[in-house]
């Protein structure tokens, strides 16, 4: 029988920990069986399917268990805000953290990804000022590896599910694959393939302020700055 005692919320919260408990020790790798399992070892009898947390929640309680609470505290106001997610708060729970995951210094001498990621933003907003889905992705396409480094850009379009259109979602995943077309080493089929989408000149623009973004010193407006010129671009020029 299913359990109808427990709040839905509270019965969803306890699930997401305890499969974020599971896949961070390595004990499952898969999110559904990490929640299959979970509800098992919670709580006896049927779990309905619906009643089960969707992966946004388990990563997000990943990411409180490897930033600590105050991830908890931005991703829980994040969700609770009017019974429903504000998505820009979304964005700041998950581009906060960032802060403090350092890269190769080889390869990012700038340092953190989050100032990696508002200079790619900073650049991006020079040449598209007014595509709120290219400058999405230039801020967000890294928030994966606060996650899960091995697999950042995955981890991260997981975490953005619904909070990001199609456009943005294609922007981060094949962003990538844009600077091999700067480099040169991107197969002929690869390429055809990217060039047949109607966003490849704003991938181009996207991978190039990836690269271009990772100078010491460079002058970058703040995260919070950075959201409101986002809101303000949605709520000008929004649906």
């Amino acid at each position: 029988m299913p359990n109808d005692k427990l709040p839905n919320d509270k019965f969803r919260r306890h699930i997401a920990w305890e499969a974020a408990r599971l896949v961070y020790g390595q004990q499952e790798t898969d999110l559904h069986r990490a929640k299959l399992r979970a509800a098992r070892q919670l709580y006896r009898g049927w779990v309905r399917q619906h009643d089960l947390p969707d992966d946004f929640e388990v990563r997000a309680q990943l990411e409180v268990l490897s930033q600590g609470a105050s991830g908890a505290e931005r991703l829980q106001a994040a969700l609770d805000l009017h019974g429903e997610a504000d998505r820009f708060e979304v964005y700041r729970a998950l581009l906060a953290p960032l802060e403090h995951v350092q890269q190769n210094p080889q390869q990012h001498p700038e340092g953190d990804v989050l100032y990696h990621s508002l200079q790619v933003f900073t650049l991006a907003r020079e040449e598209l000022p007014y595509d709120e889905e290219l400058l999405l992705a230039a801020l967000l396409h890294d928030v994966g590896k606060a996650i899960d480094p091995l697999d950042h850009v995955q981890a991260g379009l997981a975490a953005l599910s619904g909070f990001i259109t199609e456009r943005t979602a294609w922007l981060i995943e094949n962003h990538s694959l844009g600077q091999a077309i700067h480099e040169g080493t991107i197969g002929v089929r690869a390429r055809r393939r990217l060039a047949a989408d109607e966003s490849f000149d704003e991938l181009v623009v996207l991978s190039r302020c990836d690269r271009d973004g990772r100078q010491r010193g460079m002058e970058v407006p703040d995260l919070d700055e950075a959201l409101d010129y986002l809101r303000d671009l949605d709520e000008t020029f929004g649906e």
